[in-house]
């Protein structure tokens, strides 16, 4: 069933909210960012996030033309930021199917070196911020814990599945290149009272455009895989204080609902859209939102999940099977062996080639 729902963002703001140099902040107490610019600018920082940044890159020949003269780029990268001239360079661009078609941007190694001495000062600080329940890019997350807590939800709501257990689904609407820069820096500075800080950030995101100047974040950079949770945690507080939807789980831009009353789920959906509408200048993909019992199936994050089972979804099985028979080697056999161990696929593992021992067959 599909939801109208789009035409309800407006320009009215809630009590709730502020508005910064132009853009519109969910409130909620903010701790403070304390770390200082210049630390994440010093050689030390430089030095250690370079050791994290080669890790299974020494190969690349970017990566080695770099590494021939280090210290020469590090103190160049270092006098550039202790001077405030430092400018972004640009971004390649290819395209990957992975499985579906996206176009990732991969700066030069000298910015990817900054990124990651800027995430590993940010990171911590603002995991802290999250929620508990946003599973993407972060350490000891994921999609397999984002699985079990889905299971763990359903067999809550619906009383351990004697009762109807409701289930709201959402996608996020081109989510990467929607996104608005001058909202997320609000934000940023919501978080970090040092200016150079933000400057920094700043230069980072700005960098980047796709249709329009100032939307979108690049998929290759490692700052943004932490800055879109950062966006969308203005979101999952509205999800988890405001609206008060304790069975709430997001992965990315996908995330669920679950609930016992299907017309309390019917009633928020308006209320989240134009939150992300209003706020975030976000939009749900419309063909992506649905209302469905776990009975009956729901398709989240790969699995499609029923009651006591769950079976990985028909585009996913189709694809990991085309890919075994085009390329059999062990590392990539291993690899989907270790996806189908958290489902019931007993059958796939003995057409993958080696099934485990201990699953039920479920093949649909």
């Amino acid at each position: 069933m599909r939801y109208a729902f789009f035409s309800l963002c407006s320009s009215g703001r809630s009590r709730d909210c502020k508005i910064v140099g132009g853009g519109t902040i969910w409130f909620v107490p903010r701790i403070q960012f304390n770390h200082s610019y210049e630390y994440i600018i010093s050689l030390e920082n430089l030095l250690a996030a370079w050791q994290e940044f080669v890790r299974g890159k020494r190969q690349r020949q970017d990566v080695q033309e770099f590494g021939l003269k280090l210290m020469d780029n590090v103190l160049s990268l270092h006098r550039d930021l202790a001077a405030k001239i430092y400018y972004h360079g640009g971004y390649q661009a290819f395209n990957i199917s992975d499985p579906k078609p996206r176009n990732i941007h991969k700066a030069m190694v000298r910015d990817r070196l900054l990124h990651h001495a800027l995430y590993r000062v940010l990171y911590p600080f603002f995991d802290r911020t999250f929620i508990a329940d946003s599973y993407s890019c972060r350490v000891g997350k994921g999609t397999h814990r984002a699985l079990s807590r889905f299971r763990g939800f359903a067999t809550q709501v619906s009383h351990n599945h004697t009762r109807t257990c409701w289930v709201l689904k959402c996608d996020v609407r081109k989510f990467f290149a929607s996104i608005d820069q001058a909202v997320l820096m609000n934000i940023v500075r919501s978080y970090v009272p040092d200016q150079d800080i933000v400057w920094l950030i700043s230069q980072i995101v700005g960098s980047f455009h796709l249709l329009r100047v100032g939307v979108g974040l690049p998929l290759g950079n490692l700052t943004s895989q932490l800055l879109v949770n950062v966006y969308l945690n203005e979101f999952d507080q509205f999800m988890k204080h405001k609206l008060r939807a304790r069975y709430y789980i997001r992965y990315a831009d996908d995330f669920v609902v679950l609930s016992r009353d299907r017309l309390w789920l019917e009633g928020v959906l308006p209320q989240l859209a134009v939150f992300l509408c209003s706020r975030l200048r976000l939009t749900l993909h419309p063909d992506k939102v649905s209302i469905s019992t776990v009975a009956s199936g729901v398709d989240f994050l790969g699995w499609v999940h029923f009651p006591d089972h769950r079976v990985l979804r028909t585009a996913t099985k189709q694809r990991m099977l085309r890919r075994l028979r085009e390329n059999q080697s062990q590392p990539t056999l291993r690899s989907y062996l270790g996806l189908l161990r958290h489902g019931n696929a007993y059958g796939l593992q003995a057409a993958a080639g080696r099934p485990c021992q201990g699953n039920r067959a479920v093949l649909q």
